[in-house]
């Protein structure tokens, strides 16, 4: 029997950068579609190189993403969820002229409603045709859309037990956000398509629990040493430490329509993680939730959405999950107080009341006899106006 090949790669020791404390970043996906048909069309390439300052060889927060029809506005570093959804409003509206003169209109939400994604162009970089080549059709149909929310930690030996302790907050994160119903042209019967289009890949989905920052530079070892990855930034867990930035990024959110949404889950995700640095300060352990209930709370909030009931001990206690986000409203009230991100905190209470974006869309639908291009209307309405009354 032949021996097994052996790696005597050197161990792979990850640099953790020191982050301000519960400072902010947020990073949007948009999608661009033309007026006319309502289809996910090309037009990054060039909206990108209008935009981009001439000293400079990329726009300083507008990015490529996977595909031709998509750009990603980030912000820079923040203090205050305000401070954010400016930055990124800034943004956005240079995204929006430049888009306009070319007969587009820039929406988001989690998938887009009617579009094929085999129709669609990959951006002219080489670490997107990498991607595709390796993964084949898993990347190609990755026309899903999100919203990544960093908050800054301080130090290495806090960043695991935060990642693990906010895996809890998983199926509240996407059940609000919940924004992908349909799936080239077809209610696929979820609140959270794009959650499970996504992980497909096979370094996507639920973040493993480990023990620590030193389990963490093993993981990475392992596939870094085996060629299943080159780098940090291919693990694309649902909240996954980022060791350059420093910290703690929550990728777990569809695509959201509005700025109001994005301040309320930037408002949700500053104030847990501020909570539980906190709390490893005073000495406490914080939670590892059972895999088994993270993975069956993920399933039911990606089917169900603001209608489901998720598991919320080990001895199979249920509670709605809009009674547990208004409850979680309740208990970070004070920390949001301090981080100046009250109002957008209460925004939750908003989503709830108004309905998801899951539910908005498919009510728009069933308005216009199941007709989807009304949808695709609907969420450019939003992105102008934002969430209704």
């Amino acid at each position: 029997m032949p021996e097994p090949r052996r790696s005597y790669t050197q161990p792979v020791q990850i640099p953790f950068t020191s982050s301000e404390r519960s400072s902010l970043g947020v990073e949007w996906e948009l999608q661009l579609v033309d007026r006319e048909t309502r289809q996910l069309t090309s037009g990054a390439t060039e909206i990108l190189a209008e935009l981009k300052p001439a000293d400079a060889d990329e726009h300083p927060k507008a990015k490529h993403e996977l595909l031709q029809s998509t750009v990603e506005i980030i912000t820079g570093i923040c203090s205050t969820v305000a401070e954010a959804k400016a930055d990124l409003a800034g943004t956005l509206a240079e995204v929006v002229e430049a888009a306009d003169r070319r007969g587009l209109g820039v929406l988001c939400a989690g998938t887009h409603p009617i579009t094929d994604w085999q129709t669609q162009d990959i951006s002219p970089k080489e670490r997107y045709a990498q991607l595709v080549e390796k993964m084949q059709w898993l990347a190609r149909r990755l026309q899903i859309f999100g919203v990544h929310v960093h908050v800054g930690v301080r130090s290495s030996d806090k960043i695991i037990p935060i990642v693990n302790a906010l895996t809890q907050y998983v199926p509240h994160f996407l059940a609000l956000s919940a924004s992908s119903p349909y799936w080239v042209g077809a209610d696929t019967g979820l609140a959270s398509a794009r959650s499970k289009v996504f992980e497909g890949m096979p370094t996507a989905g639920l973040p493993y629990q480990l023990s620590g920052w030193d389990g963490f530079e093993r993981y990475m070892e392992t596939l870094i040493s085996t060629h299943t990855i080159e780098t940090v930034r291919e693990v694309w867990w649902d909240i996954r430490p980022h060791p350059e930035f420093g910290t703690v990024e929550l990728r777990i959110c569809d695509g959201l329509p509005t700025l109001d949404e994005i301040g309320a889950v930037a408002a949700l995700s500053q104030c847990l993680v501020e909570q539980f640095d906190r709390e490893i300060d005073r000495g406490y352990t914080l939670p590892v939730p059972a895999s088994w209930v993270l993975r069956e709370n993920k399933w039911r909030a990606a089917r169900y959405g603001l209608d489901a009931e998720i598991i919320v001990d080990d001895r199979g206690t249920v509670q709605p999950v809009r009674e547990a986000l208004r409850e979680l409203v309740e208990q970070l009230t004070p920390t949001a107080k301090k981080l100046q991100c009250l109002d957008e905190l209460f925004d939750v209470l908003r989503i709830l009341e108004v309905g998801g974006s899951y539910q908005r869309q498919r009510a728009v639908a069933a308005a216009n006899d199941g007709r989807l291009e009304p949808v695709v209307d609907s969420l450019l309405a939003e992105m102008r106006d934002g969430l209704p009354s």
